[in-house]
């Protein structure tokens, strides 16, 4: 998938994808405070075998469960060696969560999910629907069940954000945000 990426060059795109789409079309009213503070955490992991990329999950939900968050508030965990397709990206997650469970941090983190290829089952695979969970690698986002919380607590409306994401996507046009995403995808370490 991502033989001759550099850890460096994958950085780059998935934080430009923040920049750019994440926070930049609000798709994530939350992101912003944790990006203006440097306190997003951003991890390559180039490992070919899913048994090592579970490995390299729980030694970076310890990493953060432990970490202060004004460092490290919330992490990325960038997989370029493994996962390209989003079906089997998919059945991971719930290797993900058994992880989160056995540690004994569930109540404390959770794990969401992005893909280069992700597809909601219900909508068509054209719709621009899928890119609100698109990213340039499969990303494993690693987040503090205390921030949810927070969120859900000061946002007016928490459920009406995927909705909106995706009325604010279909407005801008498939070639608007696939256009947005090359960018990202060229951005430069």
């Amino acid at each position: 998938m991502s033989a001759a990426v550099t850890p460096e060059q994958a950085i780059a795109a998935t934080r430009a994808w923040v920049e750019k789409l994440v926070i930049g079309l609000n798709l994530c009213p939350f992101a912003a405070f944790p990006f203006q503070r440097n306190a997003i955490r951003y991890v390559v992991c180039a490992d070919p075998q899913p048994e090592q990329v579970a490995q390299r999950l729980l030694d970076e939900l310890n990493f953060l469960a432990e970490a202060d968050p004004a460092i490290a508030q919330t992490t990325l965990l960038i997989l370029t060696g493994c996962f390209e397709d989003f079906l089997d990206f998919n059945d991971f997650l719930d290797v993900a969560e058994a992880i989160v469970e056995e540690a004994e941090l569930g109540g404390t983190l959770q794990v969401a999910s992005f893909h280069p290829q992700y597809r909601f089952a219900d909508e068509a695979e054209n719709d621009v629907s899928h890119w609100t969970n698109r990213s340039p690698y499969p990303v494993l986002h690693l987040i503090r069940e205390d921030d949810i919380e927070r969120a859900v607590h000061t946002h007016p409306d928490i459920d009406s954000i995927p909705n909106s994401n995706i009325r604010q996507l279909r407005e801008l046009g498939l070639p608007a945000v696939e256009a947005l995403f090359d960018g990202c995808r060229a951005a430069k370490p």
